[in-house]
This record gives C-alpha cells, sequence and structure tokens, in this order.
C-alpha cells in the first residue's frame, strides 16, 4: 500500500480585530480550530475551504491570499496532515444553518483569547498558522493549480 498524506485546508478570518474559530468535539474532548477540514474528492482547495468555513460556521467567506502549506505528523502514527491555510474574508452569515457534526460552535476571539487556550487547540499548527497571518504571509491564490 502506498503512503499517502490527509490533505486538509483551514480559513483564517479576520473581522474588527477577532477570528473566527470553531469549538469542536474531538477524541480527546472540546478543541478549538479555524474552520478547517479535509479535501474531498473532485474538489479544488479552494472550493473545500469555502465548503468547510460554511458547514463549521455558517459563515460564506470569499479567500484572498494563501497563508501557508503545513505538514503535521500524528505521534506515534503514519498519519501525516497537509494543511493548506487560507486568508478570506466573511462575506455573509447564514445563521439558521445546521453546522457540522462535531462542531459545537464557532466563535469570533481575539489574538490574546486564542492565546490564552492554546492547551485547548486541536493542534499547534492552529496557533502557527494564525502567527503567520499576522507577520503578513501571503501568497497569491494563483500559486495553487487546479486542474480538474
Amino acid at each position: 500500500m502506498q503512503w499517502k498524506p490527509n490533505t486538509t485546508v483551514a480559513t483564517i478570518v479576520e473581522q474588527d480585530g477577532r477570528y473566527l474559530l470553531v469549538e469542536e468535539e474531538t477524541e480527546y474532548g472540546l478543541r478549538f480550530n479555524q474552520p478547517a477540514g479535509h479535501l474531498e474528492h473532485g474538489e479544488s482547495l479552494f472550493a473545500a475551504a469555502i465548503r468547510e468555513t460554511r458547514e463549521e460556521t455558517g459563515w460564506e467567506v470569499e479567500l484572498q491570499h494563501l497563508v501557508g502549506i503545513y505538514m503535521v505528523d500524528k505521534p506515534d502514527s503514519d498519519i501525516t496532515w497537509l494543511r493548506f491555510a487560507f486568508a478570506a474574508r466573511a462575506i455573509r452569515h447564514h445563521p439558521a444553518e445546521k453546522l457540522d457534526t462535531g462542531i459545537v460552535s464557532a466563535h469570533w476571539l481575539t489574538y490574546d483569547e486564542i492565546a490564552a487556550c492554546a492547551l485547548q487547540h486541536r493542534s499547534p499548527v492552529v496557533m502557527h498558522c494564525l502567527d503567520d497571518y499576522r507577520l503578513g504571509k501571503r501568497f497569491d491564490l494563483d500559486l495553487i493549480h487546479h486542474q480538474p
């Protein structure tokens, strides 16, 4: 069997100095994460990021930049995640939409509030992506090509 990393997307959405995070149920209890999830077969990275953000938060977003690509190995496992983190602008909220299974709620948190709950993050990459965003790391979306 050939090894392949799990491709995931995450979206950093900032509005009025606050960042959109989800609180989700995991095997380790409640954790905080950017809106994020797995790339589905036949889907572009862009479509996956927009879809996951809406499914997990009820927010429609417009992608603006790629913040970074992160490779994360799960300890004591052969599982590796390849995360594409995007910066996005909030467009419209759909509060009546049911959130994905496992998502408890969506929160708009300040950087300090996010840093204060670092032990409850889904992964250390949550803070790494946010710090890269705050450092101004931005790459044009045309860096990524999708051949359907």
